[in-house]
């Protein structure tokens, strides 16, 4: 009688990349993971021993796919506008897992090739080594939440997309002036939470960097 097939620890990551793009964190399960891979939950937690620990690892070949090929150019604030956008992309493209991300972090190679980037650029910036560590943790809370945010608006269907445009112009164009005068007075120029998605990303992270810049001159 034929045993049921070992996976490799990279096919279990596989998988569940797969089961995370088109579900998200909370309805993930190493049941359904097992499942999808035609055997039993046990099987699995030989390779991680929980279902944190496998998010974690999905995660961390995203930050592996980003810094691929990456070199550091330039001065400190190009260096880290750089990975920033490199990490934009990569969870750009498998949306689904920029939460898992920012809800779990990673403690695996990918996430120690980001962290040593960040902190070389940071300690290339000039800042005393006592205030690199609180800065580092400044710019990734706001990484992760930016991703985060980018990568939820871009898996919206197009039919939810015409329906929050639609819901977002009644809340705004329709708003009374009595009750909501400073928002009846710019709701023509205010702009939804998808539009110019990349240029706010750069402009919110170059405030931050000329915050640390600022500090140091």
């Amino acid at each position: 009688m034929t045993g049921r097939r070992r996976w490799s620890t990279e096919e279990i990551l596989d998988t569940a990349a797969e089961l995370l793009r088109t579900g998200d964190a909370d309805s993930f399960s190493v049941r359904k993971l097992a499942a999808a891979l035609g055997t039993d939950s046990s099987s699995l937690y030989r390779h991680f021993r929980n279902k944190t620990e496998l998010l974690r690892a999905v995660a961390d070949r995203i930050l592996l796919a980003a810094m691929d090929g990456y070199r550091p150019e330039g001065d400190w604030k190009q260096r880290i506008t750089a990975l920033a956008l490199r990490l934009r992309e990569a969870f750009g493209e498998q949306p689904q897992l920029a939460a898992v991300w920012g809800r779990y972090a990673s403690g695996g190679t990918g996430s120690r090739l980001v962290m040593e980037e960040l902190l070389q650029a940071l300690r290339a910036s000039g800042l005393p080594d006592e205030e690199v560590p609180v800065r580092y943790h400044r710019i990734v809370l706001l990484l992760a939440a930016l991703i985060a945010s980018d990568a939820g608006i871009s898996t919206i269907t197009p039919t939810e997309y015409e329906q929050a445009m639609e819901q977002f112009r009644v809340a705004v164009l329709g708003a009374d002036p009595d009750r909501f005068p400073a928002l009846a007075h710019f709701a023509r120029d205010i702009r939804p939470l998808g539009a110019d998605r990349r240029a706010a990303f750069e402009e919110v992270l170059a405030a931050q960097l000329a915050h640390i810049e600022a500090r140091i001159t």
